[in-house]
């Protein structure tokens, strides 16, 4: 099936919603995969950890359950290509179709025994992502949404039933809950007093970090998120297309939809550009 070009996006979202209720089901399963091979190794502890060219951790755990999702995906869509965080892009240089992968999001957490760590899967069209699972394990919980077929979670706490998901209708910053990851990027950006000013006039103020506030966000118990500077693609592909789905905004710091950023701001929508504009343009 070969996608329109007219540039409309319900057309686009018509047209793939078969296709994407497979790719879906397909992504559920590779998650599942995933967890099955993350999951015990972090619970063992029987792993060992080294430092990448840009000083980030990695186990061997990360390439294994990245590999076993890639061994999946590619039998079943050889057609798609692969974006992994691991080992790069593999399959046809041409595909309109990508999966992004993110093995284990939180390696830093993984490797600490905190259990907040999940596996990322995204399928992008061009440039736009289409679905996204989010699989942590170690909380019990899932998340996972493609374009207009609607956003849910899942945990074990509540027997695994899936519930659909949506933002909040928070309209006030000084009403907002929200998660705000201040690390040294930001300082570098020179937005260190944008953001002490942002968080001192939120109505409540955490740091969940990683995937876990933005998915938050797609629930409605957190109303908007900022990331550290610094992410990958794989970072976000996945939650973008879930926030989205759940009826959320996201961006990067300069406002942009763009899921190769290095940032990420995700909101439920009506508080985006107030968050936006009390950071500030650094452009």
């Amino acid at each position: 099936m070969t996608p329109p070009d007219d540039g409309h996006e319900q057309g686009l979202s018509d047209a793939l919603t078969p296709q994407l209720a497979d790719d879906l089901a397909l992504a559920l399963r590779a998650a599942a995969v995933a967890d099955a091979v993350s999951h015990p190794g972090f619970v063992e502890r029987s792993f060992t950890v080294e430092r990448k060219a840009d000083k980030s951790e990695v186990t061997q755990l990360d390439r294994n359950t990245e590999s076993a999702i890639s061994d999946l995906l590619r039998a079943e869509r050889p057609n798609y290509s692969l974006y992994g965080e691991e080992h790069g892009v593999v399959g046809p240089s041409n595909a309109e179709f990508q999966w992004v992968i993110d093995p284990i999001d939180g390696t830093s957490n993984f490797v600490r025994g905190v259990p907040v760590w999940a596996t990322l899967i995204a399928l992008v069209h061009r440039d736009e992502p289409l679905l996204g699972v989010v699989s942590a394990p170690a909380l019990g919980m899932r998340w996972w949404a493609a374009r207009g077929l609607g956003a849910f979670h899942s945990s074990v706490a509540a027997g695994n039933a899936s519930q659909e998901i949506r933002v909040s209708d928070v309209s006030e910053v000084r009403r907002a809950s929200a998660s705000i990851t201040v690390t040294e990027s930001w300082h570098v950006a020179k937005k260190t007093d944008q953001l002490d000013s942002l968080q001192r006039n939120v109505g409540r103020l955490r740091n969940y970090g990683d995937f876990w506030q933005h998915m938050m966000v797609a629930q409605g118990t957190v109303d908007f998120a900022i990331d550290a500077i610094g992410l990958g693609p794989y970072d976000i592909a996945a939650i973008a297309a879930i926030v989205a789905e759940a009826g959320g905004t996201w961006s990067n710091r300069h406002g942009d939809t763009d899921w190769r950023s290095d940032s990420l701001i995700t909101s439920n929508g009506r508080l985006h550009g107030a968050v936006l504009g009390a950071l500030g343009s650094d452009r």
